[in-house]
């Protein structure tokens, strides 16, 4: 390979990082988008219940936190996301940039949905 500073230089670097916090946007731009439809897609099945039995239909509100639950989730992911890439370019500039790191928000936030696919998966068999 070559001298290691040309990797710094080179700007396919810049441009896989500048990929990666696209992706990181775009995760978090979905997780926020998914959340808005679950928190309102609750308010629409109870407005359809009352609509039918002409009385108000109680409700545990768990699609309205759990919709709110990911649209903070979705924020969090774009604010590290911003964080992240700011700290990859800074690397990438001084040198100090190890290739083949392990993604630790990426592995953080594949479990973190990973238990909350579980719960909504046990809360879907057992709740009715």
């Amino acid at each position: 390979m070559a001298n290691p500073e040309e990797g710094e230089r080179d700007p396919r670097v810049y441009f896989a990082a500048e990929r990666t916090f696209l992706a990181w946007i775009r995760t978090g731009l979905g997780l926020m988008g998914v959340g808005f439809a679950v928190a309102r897609f609750g308010l629409f099945l109870r407005e359809m219940q009352s609509d039918q039995t002409h009385m108000p239909v109680h409700t545990t509100g768990l699609s309205v936190w759990s919709g709110v639950a990911l649209v903070a989730l979705g924020v969090i992911v774009n604010l590290t996301a911003v964080l992240s890439h700011i700290s990859v370019v800074r690397q990438l500039k001084s040198g100090t940039s190890i290739p083949g790191q392990v993604s630790k928000g990426a592995v953080a936030l594949a479990i973190l949905l990973a238990l909350v696919g579980i719960g909504m998966t046990l809360y879907l068999l057992f709740v009715r």
